[in-house]
């Protein structure tokens, strides 16, 4: 009988060019897989939302009629040409994703994290607003790609989509009722499922459900090298600086995917301000921004 050859793992020691190449490999894959940049998605669904919340009468009408054929087990879709750079940027929404954020996000966090590892700042790694959880499985998988068994993934989200926006001191926001997008509302159920798809489910990472006024401030988080902010409206943002920015190691990076939104870059500006915070604040790719502790 002949024997069975080996795993590759237990006689195979490749050097480290090689193994950079296959983290690389495998990050790409991952980033290109979780924004369906790899598949060339574009579908427009009826129903979902698939860029900004300005609706056109023909995606009204697909707001009234998608759900009722959902409900029903169909779907009415409206084939587009796929734009890359469009996808690179995050400027448009993929129906089937995990995340919306383009691939120039991506990569930004996977620079932060990977920053932190080569210069030792301690800390894990927090997003706050996960919705179907593809950034934090990148993320998780970064860790996963380099070893990393000593650091945690945090997921903070209501899993009940965004919270009614003040109609006083924001009314344009607020009259957008994006309290309503059911689209938004991903449950907690959902994101675990999604990190178990792609094999990245363990102790590794937790998750903080709730409201952030209520449940950020005595999240068990006790140091972070990463806090990525994607809450989108003024308090959502600013109970997650007030919570977290001070457990930011120095030499941690802040990320806030919705700079470019007027309530998310007042709040970050004005929690800047109150704090004395004076680093440079650096483009990512026209929406989002971030910049490391000093």
């Amino acid at each position: 009988m002949t024997e069975q050859p080996s795993p590759i793992s237990e006689h195979w020691s490749p050097g480290t060019e090689h193994l950079a190449n296959v983290v690389d490999l495998y990050l790409d894959l991952l980033a290109k897989a979780l924004t369906r940049d790899l598949f060339e998605d574009n579908d427009e669904i009826a129903g979902v939302p698939s860029g900004p919340f300005e609706r056109t009468w023909k995606q009204r009408l697909g707001d009234r009629v998608g759900p009722a054929l959902r409900r029903v087990g169909y779907e009415l879709v409206r084939k587009r040409p796929y734009d890359p750079e469009a996808r690179a940027l995050g400027r448009d929404w993929p129906a089937r994703a995990e995340t919306m954020t383009g691939l120039r996000r991506i990569a930004n966090a996977r620079a932060c994290i990977e920053s932190t590892l080569r210069d030792d700042v301690p800390g894990d790694i927090i997003e706050t607003g996960v919705w179907r959880g593809g950034m934090c499985i990148f993320m998780r998988g970064v860790l996963k790609a380099h070893g990393v068994t000593d650091r945690m993934v945090w997921l903070a989200d209501s899993f009940q989509g965004l919270p009614a926006a003040d109609p006083v001191r924001f009314p344009e926001v607020a009259s957008m009722h994006l309290e309503n997008y059911d689209y938004l509302a991903i449950a907690l159920d959902n994101v675990r499922h999604n990190f178990e798809r792609y094999g990245l489910l363990d102790e590794q990472v937790r998750f903080i459900p709730g409201w952030f006024n209520e449940s950020l401030p005595n999240a068990p988080v006790r140091e972070l090298a990463v806090l990525r902010l994607d809450g989108d409206l003024y308090d959502s943002t600013m109970d997650a600086l007030e919570a977290l920015y001070p457990k930011l190691s120095s030499g941690g990076y802040c990320i806030v995917d919705d700079y470019i939104v007027e309530v998310c870059r007042q709040a970050v500006h004005d929690y800047r301000r109150a704090h004395d915070i004076t680093e440079t604040i650096e483009d990512i790719d026209g929406t989002a921004a971030f910049w490391r502790r000093s």
